[in-house]
């Protein structure tokens, strides 16, 4: 268990640094509604709420933070104008990408101290315990949750 601790700890720096190359642009949770939304395209404010497993009140301050720079547009939805829907921006997805692009360089960079035997086992294990665990990303319809 004492492994998966540590391994969910550098996950989460490896995470957290690849924000980093924003310069706080988007914190950790901005950056998930991000991604998230992505993979949503255009929803209701009380639909994404409900995918992110938050208070409606939280994702009307983080869209307002979002909105700010660009990243997110507020609408309404053409069948009732009293929803407010949100969508990324072309904005908002470059910031997605940069901050995957660099993630992945961290994973390479910590992957290629690997042999190529122990990548492989480290890739299937990843694989197994990503399916066992109910991997919201490779559930894809319903856009990417985690980080």
């Amino acid at each position: 268990m004492a492994a998966f601790e540590r391994l969910t700890q550098a996950l989460v720096g490896i995470t957290v640094r690849s924000l980093d190359a924003l310069d706080g642009a988007v914190t950790v949770s901005q950056f998930r509604l991000l991604r998230t939304l992505e993979g949503l395209g255009r929803v209701s404010c009380t639909a994404l709420a409900a995918e992110l497993g938050t208070a409606a009140s939280s994702i009307t301050r983080m869209v307002d933070k979002l909105e700010g720079p660009g990243y997110v547009v507020r609408g309404t939805d053409p069948n009732s104008r009293s929803i407010v829907t949100v969508e990324v921006t072309e904005t908002g997805r470059e910031i997605v990408t940069a901050v995957l692009a660099r993630r992945r360089r961290l994973l390479e960079a910590v992957l290629d101290g690997m042999s190529p035997g122990d990548r492989g086992h480290a890739a299937e294990a990843a694989g197994r315990f990503a399916l066992l665990a109910g991997d919201a990303v490779a559930a894809g319809a319903k856009g990417p949750v985690a980080l």
